[in-house]
């Protein structure tokens, strides 16, 4: 059966027609006409990767991708919305399949051959939090990795040692400047947006950090046109409602996305935990120089933090699918729901100190943070950066920040997340007095037996 499903596919490769009889398009936005569309991704993106061991079926592949990849673009060149290119694109399904039987080139619903051209990936905002995790996830994939960077050379020093010689590619851009971020997006075929702060600078606002980027972003991936996959990270309870500016910000950017790219997939972590969060971090640094920390309104905001490894798995999850994800949102929350007080008791017993707070109410707590917002643009100097004193983190706990009750979640890709006792949190571990195995509330007899 496979020998003659071959002979067949051979012989549809000799006619003249090949796949432009399966789906006619004009010549004049054919790959091989149009200066535009000589794009070096497609050869660049074939011909190293076409699997060993295949025999004459190799240059089988590659030609039909080749074709594939022409068709793609030639259609994105006669169409004025992403959406119609979607549609166009799942009608080539059928043929797609019988390729896949054929010469076993397996096809996402894109129409393109992922597993033949690689995923060639830019991740704005890889030197982040959530940046280093995904840059592992996708190197251990087997990716190719551009990693936009905007402050020093050492800035991504640490992303390259997650994959293999080459694999891991800095590139040193400007995000004020479109021409910089259409070279670092040029090879590319899947974009991945994790840009965010969760405070204001002098050089930077909210505004400009998490929406007119990735606005600008959207815009040049639907100029792109080979583009496969979008992915905006986003924030739990980003809403056009929040009493904080960062998430209105985000809101806006997940409506501005989806405008642009109506395929573009939306997740919403809640705030994360990790070895290098900004959460358990900060409070474990002040309470071990000043002895306590401040809870606002009595904590009894309610939270749902999630393992940020998690988050890194949920967005290679979404990549690797069929492309189901595509257009959808994702509200990505651990399995527990704690509040702010609650944290923070897991805090004090991993680092082993006694417990104590100061409840600070949210009025004066926004009146304590309010005079570096004031003064950010009046003063000829950079001001510190907030740490707890955080006035629009303070704005967001004003209201709880839960997954929603019919939203889209990590079962929903197949992920169980991690419970933050145990392993997620063990980091904390080099806060506690005296090593690893005291502390300020237990005090053990270490044999010599026991140490490493």
């Amino acid at each position: 059966m496979q020998t003659i499903a071959r002979r067949l596919g051979h012989q549809s490769l000799k006619s003249s027609t090949s796949i432009r009889a399966i789906y006619p398009i004009s010549d004049h936005h054919y790959v091989a006409d149009h200066q535009r569309y000589v794009s070096t991704i497609a050869t660049k993106g074939v011909g190293h990767l076409v699997r060993k061991g295949t025999g004459g079926r190799s240059s089988v592949r590659s030609e039909l991708t080749s074709e594939l990849w022409g068709l793609w673009y030639g259609e994105s060149a006669t169409m004025g919305t992403r959406a119609s290119r979607v549609e166009v694109v799942s009608s080539l399904w059928v043929q797609c399949r019988i390729l896949d039987l054929c010469y076993g080139i397996r096809f996402d619903r894109a129409g393109l051959a992922l597993e033949e051209i690689g995923i060639i990936a830019t991740v704005f905002g890889a030197t982040g939090f959530l940046g280093r995790y995904v840059v592992q996830q996708l190197a251990k994939m087997g990716s190719q990795v551009l990693v936009p960077f905007r402050g020093s050379e050492d800035c991504p020093r640490h992303l390259k040692l997650m994959g293999d010689l080459g694999q891991i590619v800095p590139m040193k851009y400007n995000p004020r400047d479109e021409s910089s971020v259409k070279a670092v997006m040029a090879k590319a075929n899947v974009v991945i947006n994790l840009i965010g702060r969760d405070y204001e600078t002098r050089n930077y606002s909210f505004e400009e950090v998490h929406y007119h980027m990735a606005e600008n972003l959207a815009k040049i991936s639907r100029e792109h046109g080979g583009i496969l996959r979008f992915i905006q990270v986003s924030c739990l309870g980003a809403s056009p409602s929040s009493p904080s500016r960062m998430l209105r910000a985000k809101a806006a950017a997940e409506e501005v996305v989806l405008r642009e790219l109506p395929e573009a997939t939306i997740l919403k972590p809640a705030v994360m935990i990790g070895t290098e969060d900004r959460i358990l971090n900060p409070w474990a640094h002040f309470a071990k120089k000043y002895g306590f920390i401040p809870l606002f309104g009595n904590g009894s905001t309610k939270i749902q933090p999630v393992y940020v490894v998690d988050v890194a798995a949920a967005l290679t999850t979404v990549l690797k699918d069929d492309g189901t994800s595509m257009g959808k949102t994702y509200e990505l929350g651990g399995p527990e729901i704690f509040t702010v007080h609650d944290l923070a008791e897991l805090m004090y017993e991993t680092i082993r100190e006694w417990p104590r707070y100061v409840k600070v109410p949210f009025p004066i707590a926004k009146a304590l943070a309010t005079p570096r917002e004031i003064l950010l643009n009046k003063v000829p100097f950079p001001l510190p950066t907030p740490e707890i004193l955080n006035l629009d983190k303070i704005q967001a706990l004003t209201t709880d920040t839960i997954v929603s009750e019919n939203a889209l979640t990590f079962n929903d890709l197949g992920i169980i997340p991690h419970k933050l006792k145990g392993y997620p949190v063990e980091f904390l571990i080099s806060y506690r007095k005296g090593g690893p195995q005291f502390g300020s509330t237990i005090s053990e007899r270490v044999t010599p037996d026991a140490w490493p």
